[in-house]
């Protein structure tokens, strides 16, 4: 782990020569960054993991003799405390491998830059780079955690009755940075007769939610889908935001519909969680529940203060359960949530305040 006032050391993985040089400037022009080497496939990646043990290590996915996810099977039977940032094409066939990194355990991604020059390749790398390794640094530095979230578990506490609060027509969920392996984890926990409609925000690009959501489908017992403009929201379905859009619920002629915008982002998000909140407590009122999990940054909070206002609910993941206490601990910190816990208790409030929409 690293020590507080040390450098951050990074391996550097990548079979593309240019892409290593332009990523390795780039950490070292970076404060507090040290590159302690390099890899030019995932077997001399494994090699040096296993030597010189770096903090961080930048993974491309497509790489000869073993890819990144082949990397990233190793270090999760190793229970390495070593953070992988994946390094992904913005494709579809890069869509889908991210997000089976991100399910292994990976703690983030960035996409290569598809610019016309060495030079704003290297600024869009700096732009995405610098948060993703401080918010690596915090997470190395939190007292207990010496492994990745996958590789640990929480006790769950006795599930809580939630005074005053109504059993909702709706759950919205905002999450981010850890979130598909928190959402692999919690959906497909769900009984296929929750006749509560799930909507979700996961701060992802365009492509990246679309097989984020195959991905679950996959899973869970309740439909997944990337949700359309003007699509009903209705009961055994979670409907994910696109990458890119702004996703909102409003009132349709056959009931409650989402609609899909342009508008601009907020809080630098887009898919934005506050986005959605606010429609969810102008529709869904005092019967609206808001589940903040796993992020960096604090997009959900003003969110999670209109649905209190309008009388719903609000759980947040607990610090220890999380990948980064972001999102949720900006939400405990504005006292707006009724229920801080791991995922397995959320999941079991939440069918315990759902039970009368739970068919039999």
């Amino acid at each position: 782990m690293v020590a507080t006032g040390t450098r951050l050391r990074v391996l550097v993985v990548d079979d593309s020569a240019l892409y290593r040089k332009v990523v390795r400037d780039v950490l070292e022009s970076l404060p507090d960054i040290e590159v302690v080497g390099v890899a030019i496939n995932g077997r001399q990646a494994l090699e040096k993991l296993a030597e010189l043990k770096p903090d961080v290590v930048t993974l491309d996915l497509e790489m000869p003799e073993v890819d990144g996810i082949g990397v990233l099977r190793e270090l999760q039977a190793q229970r390495s405390s070593t953070l992988a940032i994946m390094v992904s094409a913005f494709t579809t066939k890069g869509a889908q491998a991210t997000t089976q990194a991100l399910q292994l355990g990976a703690f983030d991604f960035i996409l290569k830059p598809s610019t016309n020059s060495v030079e704003e390749s290297v600024q869009q790398l700096r732009h995405d780079l610098s948060p993703k390794l401080l918010t690596c640094r915090a997470r190395l530095l939190r007292p207990g955690t010496t492994a990745p979230a996958h590789a640990r578990s929480a006790a769950a506490p006795a599930v809580t009755s939630f005074k005053g609060a109504q059993r909702p027509e709706v759950i919205a969920i905002g999450v981010s940075t850890g979130g598909p392996n928190a959402l692999s984890t919690l959906l497909p926990k769900f009984p296929a007769n929750l006749r509560c409609p799930i909507l979700l925000v996961q701060h992802m690009p365009p492509m990246f939610t679309k097989s984020l959501a195959d991905d679950l489908n996959k899973r869970c017992a309740l439909e997944v889908l990337e949700a359309v403009e003007g699509q009903l929201v209705k009961p055994g379905q979670i409907l994910i935001a696109p990458g890119g859009k702004q996703m909102r619920v409003a009132e349709g002629p056959g009931g409650k519909v989402v609609q899909i915008t342009d508008d601009p982002a907020e809080r630098n998000c887009k898919p934005s969680v506050d986005y959605l909140f606010r429609s969810v407590a102008e529709m869904y009122g005092s019967r609206s529940l808001a589940v903040v999990l796993t992020g960096m940054g604090d997009d959900g909070t003003i969110g999670c203060s209109h649905i209190k206002r309008a009388g719903g609910t609000v759980f947040t993941q607990d610090e220890a359960s999380c990948v980064v206490y972001g999102m949720p601990r900006s939400v405990v910190e504005k006292d707006l949530s009724d229920l801080e816990a791991p995922l397995e208790t959320i999941h079991q409030s939440i069918l315990g305040l759902a039970q009368e929409r739970v068919l039999s």
